[in-house]
C-alpha cells in the first residue's frame, strides 16, 4: 500500500491509500480516506470518502512522534566526493529534529546568513513499533514502510561546526514523501535507483545497493543504542553527486517505486 498524509479544502488533515490509474486508464489516481492515523496503534478503517488526488495537498506522510535518525558516508563514492571515508568500526549517527520536516512541495528553506544550501537523495525507513536491540532477522517485523527524504545540509555550518545539528537540523531542511510504501520487503527496498534532479538536471544517479551498511544492518544497530517508536524514521545515506541549491531552484528527487519528492528552495 501507499499511505498518504494529505488536506482537502476545509478539512484537517488525514490519511489515506493512494490508488494510482493504470496506465492508459480513463479512471484518476484517488486517495481513499482512512479514519485514523495507521501509524496510532488504534483501529484503521476506511470512511468510504475519496478524493482524487490532484485536489488534495500531500503533506509530509509521517511526524515522528521521537526523532529523526539519520546515517553519515553510508556510500563510498560520496564519502569520496567529500574528502573523507567512510567509518569502519559503526555507522556514523546524527539526529534531525522533527521541526525540520516538510512534505511535498513545500519550500526548502535557506537560512538568513546563507547563501546556499545542499540536496542529498535518501531512502527513508519508517518503523512501525516499538523496538529495542532488534536481531538482524527481526528487522522485518519493525519496519513499516519506505519513503525518500531529502537531508538538506548547510554545508559551512557543518565544516565550522564541531557538531552537525545546526546544518541538518534546521527548521525545512528534512522534506519527506510523496507517500509511505508499505509493501517492499528489504530485498526490494536494498536495490532502488535514486535519481535526484537540480532544475530538470540530474545530479545524483545511485542506488541503494551501494549502501555500505544496508536496511536491516541500520535498523538493528540503530536499535541497540536507541528505543525506536512507531513513525520514527531513519535516513540511509546518499549517493554521490551533492551539490548546492539557491533561491529560486526546484530539486526532485526520485525512487524507484516510491515516487517523486519535489521542493522549490527560498531565501529566508
Amino acid at each position: 500500500m501507499r499511505i498518504a498524509r494529505f488536506a482537502a479544502a476545509g478539512k484537517d488533515p488525514a490519511y489515506g491509500i493512494i490508488e494510482l490509474a493504470v496506465d492508459g486508464g480513463e479512471n484518476p489516481d484517488t486517495i481513499a480516506v482512512l479514519n485514523n492515523d495507521p501509524l496510532a496503534g488504534t483501529a484503521v478503517n476506511y470512511t468510504g470518502e475519496r478524493h482524487h488526488l490532484e485536489e488534495v495537498r500531500l503533506l509530509a506522510p509521517v511526524i515522528p512522534r521521537s526523532k529523526i535518525v539519520a546515517v553519515g558516508r553510508n556510500f563510498a563514492e560520496h564519502a569520496a566526493e567529500m574528502g573523507t571515508q567512510v567509518p569502519v568500526n559503526a555507522p556514523l549517527i546524527f539526529l534531525k529534529p522533527n521541526t525540520s520536516i516538510v512534505g511535498p512541495t513545500d519550500p526548502i528553506v535557506v537560512p538568513t546568513g546563507c547563501d546556499t544550501v545542499s540536496y542529498e537523495g535518501e531512502l527513508a525507513i519508517v518503523i512501525g513499533r516499538i523496538c529495542k536491540e532488534v536481531p538482524l532477522e527481526r528487522v522485518p517485523d519493525v519496519i513499516f514502510g519506505y519513503t525518500i527524504a531529502n537531508d538538506v545540509t548547510q554545508r559551512g555550518w557543518q565544516n565550522s561546526d564541531d557538531q552537525w545539528s545546526r546544518a541538518k537540523g534546521s527548521d525545512t531542511f528534512c522534506p519527506l514523501g510523496p507517500w509511505i510504501n508499505t509493501h517492499l520487503s528489504i530485498e526490494e527496498a536494498s536495490k532502488l535507483r535514486i535519481e535526484t534532479r537540480l532544475n530538470g538536471e540530474t545530479r545524483q544517479d545511485g542506488n541503494t545497493s551501494e549502501m555500505v551498511r544496508g536496511v536491516a544492518e541500520l535498523v538493528s544497530f540503530v536499535s541497540s543504542f536507541t528505543t525506536l517508536l512507531p513513525g520514527d524514521v531513519i535516513l540511509t545515506g546518499t549517493p554521490k553527486g551533492v551539490g548546492d541549491m539557491v533561491d529560486g531552484d526546484v530539486v526532485e528527487i526520485d525512487i524507484e517505486g516510491l515516487g517523486t519528492l519535489n521542493n522549490p528552495v527560498a531565501s529566508a
